[in-house]
């Protein structure tokens, strides 16, 4: 099978769609997110736990929703850490590829 150049399309892979070709994750915008997302979808699933527990079967919302509602935050709670630890890898990694770069440049 022929090899193609990177950047070019072809059936070992290579470039299939119309993005950039030097096209990079906003990781910082990530990171303020996730940063941001992580504490706040935590600290609502505490609360709604906390309602939860303390609500009565005559309450208006019910306890059972109120913890439907504290699990799904407890999912993206979940989902943003995970976010976060992926994108603070990455940083790393980039970061660690440029310092090796600068040390083969001097």
């Amino acid at each position: 099978m022929p090899q193609h150049p990177p950047g070019q399309p072809g059936p070992t892979g290579g470039r299939t769609g119309t993005e950039p070709v030097l096209a990079r994750s906003a990781l910082g915008l990530r990171l303020v997110i996730s940063s941001v997302a992580v504490p706040l979808f935590a600290a609502v699933t505490v609360l709604l736990s906390i309602w939860a527990s303390n609500s009565s079967e005559t309450d208006t919302p019910s306890g059972t929703s109120l913890t439907v509602i504290a699990a799904v935050f407890g999912v993206l709670t979940l989902i943003a850490l995970v976010d976060l630890v992926i994108v603070v890898r990455r940083r790393s990694r980039a970061r660690e590829a440029a310092r090796e770069a600068r040390r083969r440049q001097d």
